[in-house]
């Protein structure tokens, strides 16, 4: 299944434009080590190519340090253009594709001495060399130093920051998302790695080095590569013909078993399939054949749905709701009933739909199929438990960030080591494909949203959560935070002007949604990257487009489902 989360790039203007002269800045973050090989071809695929002028005759400093700005649009020829304004010592060692920032409003030139001037900006986000992308959870000041020289009497920059600055308007226009995909230890699923590449026509190559460089640091631990170790691109270039993507990998890849080739294919596969101009993938080493064998029927799952209708409860009665008449069909084998019982304030239905976990006034319970309700935790102040794929139910008290416990279906618990900062616990919830989790605290500064790898043992027991990674997250009093789909979470929080709802993508841009009407109380993922929303006088929304619809379903409790 793919992810239906909304484009970002506004595509269909893009396409209608041949060439747009523009003043910005842009670059190419290199995804990994590229070995020495044919030199890419690297035209713009996204229909905008950016042509910045050279220096004028007889600029100053200060119009030679914009100009210079301006030119880091036009990547064409290694940042030919960008580089005139450089002297000829320097030149060559500017690397403009160290780093990315992309900066709010017009930046301000200072000096600081007859041949240096300062460039201050707030940054908005950052895009590293590997094409990582960062959200400044607050927009951040910084100043640049650039220091200038006379050449044949003209002011040429003698020393510049590696890397490029540009506006958000041109960082949309040129550059794309493309998920990099590892598999989880259980090789069940594929889950994305987001990473930002300016479209061109080498991206398919920096996608692959990317990929076979390994996941970003922060996931380590969480997923696995089938690549053996040590492969890389041979000295070609990923190339293109007729919709098969041609890679050509390092003999280091002759180690991998039949099954392990299967998974190299269904990995680069899926993390091309982003480029518009590959339908299918072929594997060669050093130039020579690479037998694959078919691999029908094996493909893991791409970002798991869930079931379209609500799940609910809704007077005593627990399971899917039909939109528009709000009919609740009972979850079977007398789990429904048994989830009833308990009076529950929050429900967590596993992806088999036969386990789930359940909050209520004593504590959280694991309740299956067949069995009775067994209470797992009675600790004061436990917030919505959460359900994994792995046969774990997630616990953990809103005043302690660092004590969650990962307890399996028969009770046994387990400690989970975390780092998360200190503040009041909101909600914990595990990823579909049970490999990252995300928080919500509340902390003095306001709301905080992190996501985190899980590091398992040999026997899939969760064992620490990685390093957390912040998010944007929504305004006002912290209510609640789901998973929307493999890439995409959403956060709650209540102000005076009612709800505030974020959108936020896991490497990627966030989006402030439409404010629905009234209170609301809880939030959960909906089928096909969908949001369900509860209201204060019980109302369930479903996010359509840019606004919210009443589906007619009225809850007391609106459970998540992996």
């Amino acid at each position: 299944m793919t992810s239906t989360r909304p484009r970002r790039a506004l595509a269909a203007v893009l396409a209608a434009v041949a060439v747009v002269v523009l003043a910005g800045c842009a670059a190419i973050p290199t995804g990994g080590p590229v070995r020495d090989g044919q030199s890419l071809k690297d035209e713009s695929v996204s229909g905008v190519d950016f042509r910045p002028n050279s220096p004028t005759p007889g600029a100053d400093q200060d119009t030679i340090l914009r100009q210079f700005i301006d030119a880091a649009t036009g990547a064409q020829d290694n940042y030919a253009i960008a580089r005139e304004f450089l002297s000829d010592s320097f030149a060559q060692k500017w690397n403009p594709r160290q780093s990315v920032t992309i900066r709010q409003g017009s930046g301000a030139v200072d000096r600081t001495g007859t041949r240096e001037l300062t460039y201050t900006l707030t940054a908005s986000a950052t895009v590293d060399a590997d094409g990582e992308y960062t959200q400044a959870v607050r927009p951040t000041s910084s100043t640049l130093t650039f220091q200038f020289v006379k050449e044949d009497g003209e002011w040429r920059i003698a020393y510049a920051p590696d890397g490029v600055i540009l506006t958000p308007v041109s960082f949309e226009q040129v550059f794309q998302a493309h998920a990099l995909y590892f598999y989880d230890p259980t090789y069940r699923y594929l889950v994305p790695d987001e990473r930002w590449f300016l479209a061109r026509s080498s991206t398919s190559t920096r996608i692959a080095s990317a990929l076979l460089s390994g996941p970003a640091d922060w996931l380590k631990g969480a997923v696995v590569s089938s690549f053996p170790e040590g492969t890389q691109l041979s000295l070609n270039a990923v190339t293109v013909d007729n919709g098969s993507a041609q890679v050509d990998l390092s003999s280091d890849a002759l180690r991998a078993t039949t099954v392990d080739k299967v998974r190299m294919r269904e990995q680069l596969a899926r993390s091309l399939s982003s480029v518009a101009t590959i339908s299918s993938v072929e594997l060669t080493i050093e130039g020579a054949s690479f037998s694959v064998p078919d691999s029908s029927g094996t493909s893991a799952v791409v970002n798991p749905d869930v079931d379209p209708r609500p799940l609910v409860e809704d007077d005593g009665a627990v399971g899917f709701a039909a939109p528009g008449t709000g009919d609740v069909a009972k979850l079977g084998s007398g789990l429904g009933d048994a989830i009833a019982k308990l009076d529950p304030t929050s429900i967590a239905l596993s992806a088999s739909g036969a386990d789930a976990a359940v909050g209520d006034a004593d504590g959280v319970f694991v309740v299956r199929s067949g069995k009775k309700p067994l209470r797992i935790d009675a600790r004061d102040h436990l917030i919505a438990p959460s359900i994994d794929d792995q046969g774990f139910v997630w616990t953990a008290q809103s005043t302690n960030t660092r004590a969650i416990t990962a307890y399996g279906l028969g009770g046994d618990p387990h400690q989970v080591s975390s780092t998360l900062p200190d503040g009041d616990l909101v909600s914990f919830q595990v990823s579909r494909d049970s490999t990252r989790a995300l928080a919500l605290i509340d902390t003095d500064d306001g709301p905080a949203l992190y996501v985190m790898a899980i590091t398992r043992d040999s026997d899939r027991t969760p064992t620490a959560l990685g390093s957390p990674v912040r998010l944007q997250a929504a305004s006002g009093t912290a209510v609640g935070a789901t998973w929307v789909s493999d890439l995409d979470v959403a956060s709650l929080g209540q102000t005076s002007s009612g709800p505030s709802i974020v959108r936020s993508t896991i490497g990627g841009q966030s989006t402030v949604l439409q404010r629905p009407d009234g209170r609301a109380t809880q939030i959960a993922g909906g089928s096909g990257g969908t949001l369900l929303l509860r209201t204060a006088d019980g109302q369930v929304l479903q996010s359509t487009g840019g606004g919210w619809d009443r589906t007619g379903v009225t809850a007391s409790v609106l459970g998540t489902q992996r």
